[in-house]
């Protein structure tokens, strides 16, 4: 493995996930926004990473595969304690949309990879943007104390559902660019 700032702030991201969970289990009044915080810097070493691995020109081939995995598995994790915490169908919907996808768009990129047409689905602005939404969702469902006038837990709930929308439409973006391989006649 390439032990350099971006693989470093990748695994440190994977690393983060056991401690969200133990905080977020932890019997204190303020373990949520503790929680929320922790995510907050997942988030932050998210998007760092990646500018940094582009900025020193450090891309290599493991941070390519960790990245998305640990935002995956930390978007998860979140989404399954907020749920398990909250369990109605109105936080339910949009969590199993949002993971539902994940597994889609991953297993599409996998297939895609397979016979060689990966550069079909790269990351587009949308899903940028879905990144965005969704993680500031998050952070706000766990931070859960209104700031000022702001109720950050009902901001929060309508970001998912933004989430959740952006999430489906960016999978159709995927499966729109995939169609052409997926109706080619190409099987395993």
């Amino acid at each position: 493995m390439d032990f350099n700032i971006p693989n470093l702030l990748t695994m440190l991201r994977i690393l983060l996930i056991p401690v969200f969970v133990v905080i977020f289990y932890l019997p204190w009044e303020w373990a949520w926004q503790v929680c929320a915080a922790v995510f907050a810097l997942a988030a932050v070493t998210d998007w760092l990473d990646g500018y940094l691995a582009r900025r020193l020109n450090q891309v290599s081939a493991m941070g390519a595969f960790l990245d998305p995995v640990a935002d995956k598995l930390m978007v998860s994790t979140a989404l399954i304690l907020l749920v398990q915490s909250d369990p109605t169908p109105a936080l339910s919907v949009p969590a199993v949309v949002i993971i539902g996808r994940e597994i889609a768009v991953s297993a599409l990129r996998e297939w895609m990879a397979e016979i060689g047409a990966r550069a079909r689905i790269a990351v587009s602005m949308i899903g940028k943007i879905k990144t965005t939404v969704q993680m500031t969702a998050i952070f706000l469902l766990l931070f859960r104390v209104d700031v000022w006038t702001l109720p950050t837990y009902i901001v929060g709930y309508v970001l998912l559902y933004l989430a959740a929308v952006l999430t489906l439409w960016s999978m159709i973006v995927y499966l729109k660019a995939a169609w052409p391989s997926l109706t080619s006649g190409v099987s395993r």
